[in-house]
C-alpha cells in the first residue's frame, strides 16, 4: 500500500481536471492505496517572497496553508497533480504552490512517483507540453523521484464537459496501476 496525495489545483467547482482526479483516486483506492485529496479551493496560498528563509528553517515564513500541504507531500509515496491548462501552461495556483514548496528542496522526501492529470479546451496533443515541462523542472529538484505518468484530456472547457469521456476510464486505470 502506498500513501498517495492528489492535489487538485482548479478553483472551479465541478472542474474537468477535478473530475479526472476523482477517477484516478477511485482507481488508486480500489488497488488498496491510502489516498488523500487536497483541493486548492478555499486554500490560502500566497505568493513566494523570494526571501529564502525556508532554506534555513525547513518551512515557509508565510503563515498560510502551504506548510501543511508541504508536509503531506513530503510524507507521501506518490504525488498526483491535477490541473486545467490555461494558455498552454499549468494553472497559476499550481505554479504558486510549487514555488512556495521551495522549503522542501533541502528536506528528506518520500515520494518517488509523480503524475500529472490535465484538461484543456484545446485538443492538440502538444497542448500540455509546457505544463509537463514545468512540472518536470520541479521533479528534477528531487533526484529520487520521476515523472511516472501523464494523462491529458482535451476538448473540455465548461464545467463537467468531461462526463462520459473515455479519459475518465484511463484516469481510473492509471490510479489502479499505482
Amino acid at each position: 500500500m502506498k500513501k498517495v496525495i492528489v492535489i487538485s489545483t482548479s478553483l472551479r467547482a465541478g472542474s474537468n481536471s477535478d473530475m479526472l482526479a476523482d477517477k484516478f483516486i477511485e482507481g488508486a483506492l480500489k488497488s488498496g492505496n491510502d489516498v488523500e485529496k487536497i483541493s486548492l479551493i478555499d486554500k490560502d496560498i500566497r505568493f513566494c517572497r523570494g526571501c529564502l528563509a525556508c532554506q534555513k528553517l525547513g518551512k515557509c515564513v508565510i503563515n498560510d496553508d502551504v506548510n501543511d500541504i508541504m508536509q503531506k507531500v513530503l510524507n507521501a509515496d506518490v504525488i498526483v497533480w491535477a490541473t486545467p491548462i490555461y494558455y498552454y501552461e499549468m494553472s497559476g495556483q499550481m505554479k504558486v504552490l510549487i514555488d512556495r514548496m521551495n522549503a522542501m528542496y533541502a528536506l528528506d522526501y518520500k515520494f518517488r512517483d509523480v503524475y500529472m492529470l490535465c484538461t484543456a479546451a484545446e485538443i492538440e496533443p502538444e497542448t500540455p507540453e509546457r505544463a509537463i515541462n514545468g512540472l518536470g523542472g520541479w521533479i528534477e529538484c528531487y533526484p529520487e523521484s520521476r515523472l511516472a505518468g501523464t494523462l491529458f484530456c482535451g476538448g473540455v472547457d465548461a464545467p463537467r464537459t468531461i462526463e462520459g469521456n473515455d479519459k475518465l476510464q484511463e484516469a481510473y486505470e492509471l490510479g489502479m496501476s499505482v
